[in-house]
């Protein structure tokens, strides 16, 4: 699939980059056991190094999960720029008719700026309950809820505060948040298919659910390396770039990966700061790290399996690349980094091509994690270079043998490789636009299948939500127990973490 260049092409050595220290960076990522997607390496508004680990690659886009709230600022900060929202602007002023009758003081004093800067003064990240004391009105539930703190003076990390950005960015520009992104970044930079997860009513989360093509990523980094200026046109007033990307508050350990010294060094407008630089950050490992001080660019999209893994990312592009700036190495070791970036890989499912006939089992949703409803008829068919997989009246979806094999059941492309070992098909279905991917296992004798999430996706485990394009989602409030109990909300936190109420 074409896709259009955004950014020129170099040699490490041609920018001063030693092929060797990228060369570094790749071999602790393995070492941290990092499930890397992609590594974009920008210096000087040249990429020097990519790559895609098979099967994903350079033309599909990557749910960046809360990576999005940087760009949720940027539409802020051009709507200050326009004139019709400001940093002092009160979300009852803007949103009145979604203000409940009990709303606080301090809920009446909560500003942009502290919605940017995470300072509404609840004591724990909102979503959770604010969903569950208004399911059809995230922004009235979050007027409602306790403080435990002054606005403006301690940091939480509360994923409630963008979506109710992404509201009042709407309601002074009378744009839909993707809508004002196309027209005022994306498309300008060439950006053309940029996708958004959006919630029950249409509307874009803000907090999560872009999904941008890797090098879209790095030219968002490069857009705020340059203040803002793309080309010849300041598309993000510099002084926004320089205010959303400097420290605003202190930070704190417990945000979505936020375990280690980088996410210790305080909070933007949405950017987190570093020990070099800043950078922005999402769920499962999704990074864009900004270093103006060595003209550097780093981008990485991942599916990291625990929270350390998100400083193990920083720790490698600091103690690997970095030293490598300034110390070129010779045009042969720029080549043999070419070579192995262009063939990269995950690995594929091993196994024989088994027999030729059908087998027929039902799923057992019983195990932690299931993708699928119990008892789902599972029908697995051979095929020309592999097997047909249907789960009955659901979806199917094509799996090769000793490759990836593509199909889209429902309009999201899925990449998928199995095989048999003795009585047992095993395959991996890669939901390839995102971090996430289930594995199946299907016992021949028992008759029976498993399909389980290696990492399950923020927006709940259905894997029929995960196979539409673009995923809707609202908050499902069910009953924790028969009788007068109080709603919860099921939500599998990002790296595997404990489980925690979320959006689903």
């Amino acid at each position: 699939m074409a896709h259009r260049t955004l950014l020129p092409r170099s040699s490490p050595a041609a920018v001063g980059v030693s092929s060797r220290a990228i060369g570094a960076l790749l071999d602790r990522l393995g070492e941290r056991s990092i499930e890397c997607h992609s590594l974009m390496v920008v210096r000087g508004g040249r990429v020097i190094a990519e790559g895609w680990w098979a099967p994903y690659s350079a033309e599909r886009p990557h749910l960046l999960y809360s990576l999005t709230k940087s760009f949720t600022s940027i539409a802020v900060g051009l709507a200050v720029a326009d004139g019709v929202l400001s940093l002092e602007d009160r979300v009852v002023d803007l949103l009145p008719d979604h203000v409940p009758g009990d709303v606080s003081d301090q809920g009446r004093r909560i500003t942009v700026h502290h919605l940017l800067s995470m300072t509404a003064g609840h004591p724990t990240d909102s979503l959770e309950e604010a969903w569950q004391l208004e399911p059809n009105d995230l922004v009235k539930g979050f007027l409602r809820m306790p403080v435990a703190t002054a606005e403006g003076t301690r940091h939480t990390y509360d994923n409630a505060t963008t979506f109710i950005l992404a509201r009042m960015v709407e309601r002074a520009t009378g744009r839909n948040l993707p809508e004002f992104l196309d027209e005022r970044l994306f498309h300008p930079m060439g950006i053309e298919d940029a996708e958004w997860d959006r919630v029950g009513n249409g509307a874009a989360f803000g907090f999560h659910g872009l999904h941008l093509r890797s090098e879209a990523v790095a030219a968002f980094g490069e857009l705020l390396l340059r203040g803002g200026r793309w080309g010849d046109q300041q598309l993000v007033p510099r002084d926004w770039v320089e205010l959303a990307t400097s420290k605003r508050i202190d930070s704190r350990h417990y945000a979505e990966g936020a375990d280690g010294a980088d996410f210790l060094c305080g909070y933007g407008y949405q950017f987190w700061m570093s020990r070099h630089g800043f950078h922005g950050s999402g769920a499962f490992g999704q990074h864009c790290v900004v270093v103006p001080t060595h003209d550097l660019v780093v981008v990485v999209t991942s599916a990291q399996r625990e929270v350390r893994q998100a400083q193990d990312v920083l720790d490698a592009i600091w103690e690997c690349l970095l030293p490598g700036i300034e110390h070129a190495d010779s045009a042969r070791d720029d080549g043999s980094l070419a070579v192995r970036m262009r063939s990269l890989c995950l690995p594929l499912v091993q196994g024989s091509a088994g027999p030729l006939r059908s087998f027929a089992a039902r799923l057992d949703a019983s195990a932690q994690d299931s993708a699928l409803p119990d008892g789902t008829p599972v029908l697995l068919e051979h095929i020309d270079g592999g097997w047909l997989l249907r789960f009955e009246g659901l979806f199917a979806v094509e799996i090769g043998h000793e490759r990836w094999r593509e199909s889209s059941p429902l309009s999201r492309p899925v990449c998928a490789s199995g095989g048999w070992r003795g009585d047992v098909f095993a395959a991996d279905l890669y939901i390839i636009t995102s971090p996430h991917h289930v594995r199946l296992v299907l016992d021949a004798d028992a008759q029976t299948a498993v399909a389980t999430w290696t990492t399950v996706p923020l927006t709940g485990p259905d894997l029929l939500v995960h196979l539409r394009s673009p995923l809707m989602t609202r908050p499902d409030v069910e009953l924790s127990a028969v009788g007068p109990q109080p709603p919860t909300l099921v939500y599998t936190s990002a790296f595997g973490g404990p489980r925690r109420p979320y959006e689903s």
